[in-house]
């Protein structure tokens, strides 16, 4: 019988963390597997509080990773703890997030069932029903001047690159899926490396999927398995003012890293082309910007003083 190692990362939400514990528990009825909760150095007394509720939950273990490393580090401090007498599949699932009593069943079944699929991910959805967008395709030149722009002309020109498509209604590969709830094989991490801890947040999981991509293992969106998600307690993105420097250097990273300087150096000037083009468009239409507060000075500020920085 395959094993399912479930990880969920915490940060200052203990509350919520041990809800989504609870529905985790729920789901994992059946599979042979266990719960590890990672605090990722809260400092607000989160691991002493999960500690105590948890302490007779069968199957769930409270780590402390000592470090706010970002969500890739958490992660894969929980991964690295792994299992007595290991497990086949690990299931990232996020604090906020909860699966309904098939769902991660729901995920391994698949994989178990498609043996040529490396990652398989939730369909996702806020408490009120609504779908959540969580299936991407990769990040491109063409995808970072059409977000930008957000122009219906550039848009239609542009379709095949759009990096947030129309959400799939029926079970299909992705390029890549939101953390929320997602199953890797653990032939896949220890073939291709755990998440990249060069990214604090954002773009950890693209970076993930894309590297299973190269070798050989798709991800695959699986609508069968449902799993309802807050959205951004721990990163608080709903209420940025401005956004964080560690969001501009996830990016540059993702860039660089996998499509090397100059088409990172593209990819920035066709976003700012883009924002050029939504700028001059709200302009004639007045409308209000569809960014955060001066995010095109931060970006430009940001990719200025970081261009003689090394990538590590």
């Amino acid at each position: 019988m395959s094993r399912v190692h479930c990880i969920i990362l915490n940060w200052r939400t203990a509350e919520m963390t041990l809800d989504a514990t609870r529905a985790a528990m729920r789901a994992m009825e059946g599979i042979d597997g266990a719960i590890t909760i990672v605090d990722n150095d809260s400092q607000d007394g989160s691991f002493e509080r999960m500690q105590a509720e948890a302490a007779d939950w069968p199957g769930v273990r409270v780590l402390q990773s000592g470090r706010n490393g970002g969500y890739g580090a958490g992660n894969n401090f929980g991964i690295r703890a792994g299992l007595p007498g290991g497990a086949d599949y690990v299931y990232i699932l996020n604090s906020d997030a909860f699966p309904a009593p098939d769902a991660i069943r729901a995920l391994l079944d698949y994989l178990e069932t498609h043996p040529d699929v490396g990652l398989a991910g939730s369909h996702i959805h806020g408490l009120d029903g609504a779908p959540h967008t969580t299936a991407f395709r990769f990040p491109s030149i063409a995808s970072e001047f059409e977000g930008a722009a957000c122009t219906g002309i550039f848009s239609r020109l542009l379709k095949n690159s759009i990096v947030a498509p129309p959400l799939p209604t029926s079970t299909t590969r992705v390029d890549w899926l939101a953390g929320a709830s997602v199953m890797i094989r653990q032939s896949v991490l220890d073939q291709t490396g755990l998440f990249d801890e060069t990214f604090f947040l954002y773009f950890e999981e693209t970076d993930l999927c894309r590297r299973a991509a190269v070798a050989g293992w798709p991800t695959v969106y699986v609508v069968e398995s449902r799993v309802a998600h807050v959205g951004s307690v721990s990163t608080g993105m709903k209420e940025w003012k401005r956004v964080p420097r560690y969001w501009f250097a996830s990016r540059r990273h993702y860039f660089i890293k996998n499509h090397g300087r100059a088409y990172a150096a593209l990819a920035t000037l066709a976003h700012w082309a883009g924002l050029g083009v939504f700028r001059l468009k709200a302009l004639l239409q007045g409308k209000k910007p569809h960014t955060p507060p001066y995010f095109f000075r931060d970006f430009v500020s940001y990719s200025l003083t970081s261009r003689s920085k090394p990538e590590s």
